[in-house]
């Protein structure tokens, strides 16, 4: 029986491939698990529908990550903490404290965006980068400053 896979299937092949498989593998797994449609002409069209569409949002996404990467390019954001000895951090700045931060300044960021190899721990200016989309990303400059006791 002739399918078309609509997502990739580990052994069969990737998304929008022809292939052969057993009738009841196609129709007791694939098919159920909205893995892949029959190769009729129907099933052609209606793939050809979600994949249009998909192409669509996935544009628009780009587009508008595109966007907030040129508003996020001259972003700066400071961090306040305490430190100790030799300037070091009692903690860590984390990607959470960042992302929360820029949520303050209107930006819509989760902490998973904020690409930090490891915690901040030093005072001093970091070049941070968030990734708004597959390949779309923003630096921005994260200033970790001694916090003003009272």
């Amino acid at each position: 029986m002739e399918i078309i896979l609509l997502e990739a299937v580990e052994g069969l092949g990737a998304r929008g491939d022809r292939v052969q498989v057993a009738r009841g593998f196609a129709r007791n797994y694939l098919v159920p698990r909205n893995l892949a449609i029959m190769a009729t002409s129907a099933g052609a069209r209606v793939f050809e529908d979600q994949e249009r569409a998909r192409r669509n949002r996935s544009d628009k996404e780009r587009r508008a990550a595109e966007a907030l990467a040129q508003k996020m390019k001259d972003v700066s954001v400071t961090l306040h903490a305490q430190v100790g000895e030799d300037e070091k951090l009692f903690g860590s700045i984390t990607a959470n404290d960042i992302a929360t931060v820029l949520q303050a300044q209107g930006f819509t960021i989760d902490k998973r965006q904020v690409q930090l190899e490891e915690p901040l721990k030093v005072l001093g200016v970091y070049r941070v980068e968030v990734k708004l989309y597959q390949d779309v990303s923003a630096a921005i400059k994260v200033w970790v400053a001694k916090q003003e006791t009272e």
